[in-house]
């Protein structure tokens, strides 16, 4: 029997979906990464908190802020499977990046010995880049995974289960 291609509506709508889902994603993480950076500011230079406890509480509030702006807006469509479970899984995966854009930088830095700013900034960028396509494509598949589509069922006729063919 002949695969038949998939109906070009349906086709268009995932292409649909996808776009929905890579704006809001852009969208959200553009919002998050100015609340990190702006209450950072606020905390550090006008309430004169401690750098690094600012930069908690401000990763912590943008991280809280993204999370919820992706379950609600950017990955809506897909399975929830639970609060606790997703947002586990939604900061160890941001702890990971974060390991990874710090690798980055490191690596630059010490063993290739680059202390030049421009330098250590396309690095920093680049990491920002990896850590953005990891996360998009780990809150895809394990934070949001998609909905469970139900396999379709065949009608049996009762009156004729029990007879030979």
């Amino acid at each position: 029997m002949p695969t038949r291609a998939p109906h070009p509506r349906l086709v268009a709508g995932g292409w649909r979906l996808l776009a929905r889902e890579l704006g809001a994603f852009g969208t959200v993480g553009l919002l998050s990464f100015l609340l990190d950076v702006g209450l950072f500011q606020v905390l550090y230079a006008q309430a004169g908190m401690g750098a690094v406890s600012a930069k908690l509480v401000a990763t912590i509030s943008s991280m809280t802020v993204a999370y919820v702006g992706h379950r609600y807006w950017s990955f809506s469509r897909r399975e929830r499977t639970g609060h606790r479970r997703q947002f586990s899984l939604f900061v160890a995966i941001n702890l990971g990046t974060l390991l990874i854009g710090l690798a980055i930088v490191a690596f630059v830095r010490y063993p290739l010995g680059q202390d030049s700013a421009l330098v250590l900034q396309v690095a920093n960028i680049a990491s920002i880049a990896i850590g953005t396509t990891v996360r998009w494509l780990a809150y895809r598949r394990w934070v949001f995974p998609p909905r469970a589509v139900a396999a379709p069922t065949v009608p049996v006729d009762v009156r004729s289960a029990g007879t030979p063919a």
